[in-house]
């Protein structure tokens, strides 16, 4: 917080790769879910400051997004990233925003899905991430195939060189609504293998800059959930049946379910702040 006070900047990591949380577009800018998420934080941060903040979003991959918290070289990172035990010795967590889970992306004609069905497969990930964490917990015998980007990932699906790509449900329905074939692909299971929040992280020990964190991702849940055009509008920017990504019925009742239960949790914001 002092260090964003006396440089007028927060330095913000987010994804270049994880449409629609965060991604580049085809100019290269960073936009998503996750980073209007950056710019309530950042109009937060303003008011609290009483000065101008300029927001500086820096591309960040999975494996680099807490060690760049660690050493300082950026102050909060919001992109897909989900919460673990491990990952929270190293960094702290914002409360979640969004929720996911972990499924596969296959070749349509594919009967993968089960865990049974995927000893033996080459299953891609992305090194570090809980998409990889859970393929090793249902399926410890799937030959897991490592990537350095989702993009990576999914040109080797395309190309065959693997059975499978595990990534979070809304990222890979987000490239399946993007893909020029998508009619040869599919998603499995049904049924995520996982259910995980999403949720911004920073650095360890920084009380103040994550409760404006917080109040921040409450006071836009709050909002959406009471249907406040500005808020709704950001939603429905991603999600919405003209965004980014669609949501189904029920993938969107599960999002205001879990927002829901997010604001039960803490002390209504008065209106006079949303």
């Amino acid at each position: 917080m002092q260090k964003v006070a006396r440089t007028g900047v927060l330095t913000a990591g987010t994804s270049r790769d994880a449409l629609p949380f965060a991604y580049a577009d085809n100019q290269g800018k960073l936009i998503g879910y996750s980073v209007d998420m950056l710019s309530l934080i950042q109009k937060q941060l303003e008011k609290e400051l009483g000065k101008k903040i300029q927001i500086k979003l820096v591309a960040v991959s999975p494996a680099e997004r807490i060690p760049k918290i660690i050493n300082r070289q950026v102050d909060i990172v919001c992109d897909a990233s989900s919460f673990t035990w491990e990952r929270d010795k190293k960094v702290d967590f914002s409360i979640s925003y969004g929720v996911t889970g972990t499924q596969i992306l296959i070749k349509k004609d594919s009967n993968l899905g089960s865990p049974q069905s995927l000893i033996n497969k080459r299953v891609g990930v992305l090194a570090g991430t809980t998409n990889e964490q859970a393929i090793k917990e249902i399926q410890p015998q799937a030959k897991l195939v490592y990537f350095k980007t989702r993009a990576e990932g999914f040109a080797a699906i395309e190309q065959g060189k693997i059975d499978a790509f595990a990534s979070d449900s809304i990222i890979i329905e987000g490239w399946l609504q993007t893909a020029k074939n998508q009619d040869s692909f599919a998603i499995a299971p049904p049924r995520p293998y996982s259910r995980e929040g999403i949720a911004c992280m920073v650095p360890e020990n920084n009380s103040k800059f994550l409760d404006s964190v917080n109040y921040s991702l409450v006071k836009f849940m709050q909002g959406f959930v009471n249907d406040n055009p500005k808020y709704v509008a950001i939603f429905d920017r991603w999600f919405g049946s003209q965004g980014v990504v669609f949501l189904n019925r029920d993938l969107r009742d599960l999002a205001v379910e879990t927002m829901q239960l997010m604001i039960e949790f803490h002390e209504e914001i008065p209106r006079k702040d949303l």
